[in-house]
């Protein structure tokens, strides 16, 4: 496929390989680009940052989505982020190592693009590889004339029907609930005075941002990746807040991109705990964009996930967590809604764990 050079110069160093049919392309691949580990991508413990891994994982994704929708003649796009599914960090990424992200188009609908990205970690001293991540990502083609409107995606020539058919139930699955996740998200996340120990305004925790050149895409928008970074950044504050110890992302729930966040903006990241167990915290992100700039346009959500973080000693074993003190209606509620998504991800890990017969 010839791509065309629209997200940063990384792009160029990506191998995207195809074969074409008369229906259309075969599912595009990514080949991996690896990437050594640098103290400034590590916490002080030298495990390496949710946000990195996520970054990183964003940028294969655009690429190998954005070069996929411009493979035909037709008006040039770019791929935005429209959402990334529940990404579990199976294994910590150390200083030294080196990260091959891999990713592949999994199915196309008539306006989105679904790609499923790996992410392994080498030691080069040993040769040792694992698997460290797996996401899937949903992306959109944005006209480069007008931004604003949604293009046509080519189609993808499915080796199986079924691989036609259980794409197209995990788009429906993830349009409804996107939907659903953007209608209750009026939420604003405020100080309050002297809070308690262990209570949600205790660690809460708001991140401003002015968006500029280096955050966005060349078309004036905030890359995926730049954003989901911040989010993990404050996510990482209140649990550390929490517990006082060192702490690494265990988990990341479904993170939806309600509407771009355009160049000049100021961005709020704002994360709050809403529930601990024994030895975890959900803590929900909350990403509102100020279009400063422009009087036209009010305050508005632009992203919203849940992530999970872990509370590790200096050893690196697992922590109990202090226990959440929920104290306002809202926050009880809150508690035991992350309580249902606890329970119900525990039963799926153990179903997964249990031999088949």
């Amino acid at each position: 496929v010839t791509g065309v050079p629209l997200l940063t110069g990384v792009s160029e160093l990506w191998h995207v390989s195809t074969s074409q049919s008369s229906q259309g392309l075969m599912l595009p691949l990514l080949s991996p680009l690896p990437r050594i580990m640098r103290p400034d991508d590590a916490n002080v413990a030298g495990n390496v940052h949710g946000g990195t891994i996520l970054k990183m994982i964003e940028e294969a994704g655009a690429i190998i989505s954005t070069r996929h929708c411009n493979s035909q003649n037709g008006e040039r796009c770019v791929a935005a982020l429209a959402r990334v599914e529940r990404t579990d960090f199976l294994s910590p990424m150390c200083i030294g190592e080196v990260a091959h992200v891999s990713a592949e188009i999994t199915y196309t609908s008539k306006h989105s693009v679904e790609v499923q990205v790996n992410v392994m970690s080498e030691n080069i001293l040993t040769g040792t590889k694992k698997l460290t991540n797996k996401a899937t990502l949903w992306y959109v083609p944005l006209s480069l004339k007008n931004v604003d409107k949604v293009l046509e995606v080519p189609p993808v020539v499915y080796s199986r029907q079924e691989q036609e058919e259980e794409g197209r139930k995990r788009y429906e699955a993830q349009k409804l609930e996107r939907m659903e996740t953007k209608w209750r998200n009026g939420d604003i996340v405020q100080p309050v005075l002297n809070p308690e120990p262990n209570t949600v305004s205790y660690s809460q925790s708001s991140l401003i941002h002015l968006v500029g050149p280096s955050d966005c895409t060349l078309h004036g928008f905030v890359h995926g990746g730049v954003t989901m970074k911040l989010m993990d950044e404050v996510a990482g504050i209140v649990a550390a807040r929490h517990c006082k110890t060192n702490i690494v992302t265990a988990s990341v729930d479904a993170i939806n991109f309600h509407d771009k966040i355009r160049k000049g903006c100021v961005i709020t990241i704002s994360g709050r705990m809403t529930f601990t167990s024994n030895k975890s915290m959900e803590i929900e992100v909350l990403v509102d964009a100020d279009p400063v700039v422009d009087n036209s346009q009010k305050r508005y959500r632009a992203a919203s996930a849940f992530f999970t973080y872990v509370s590790l000693s200096q050893e690196g074993k697992s922590l109990p967590v202090p226990q959440l003190v929920p104290e306002t209606e809202d926050e009880k509620k809150r508690f035991e809604e992350g309580k249902g998504r606890y329970v119900q991800m525990k039963a799926k890990r153990q179903g997964r764990a249990e031999p088949q017969p």
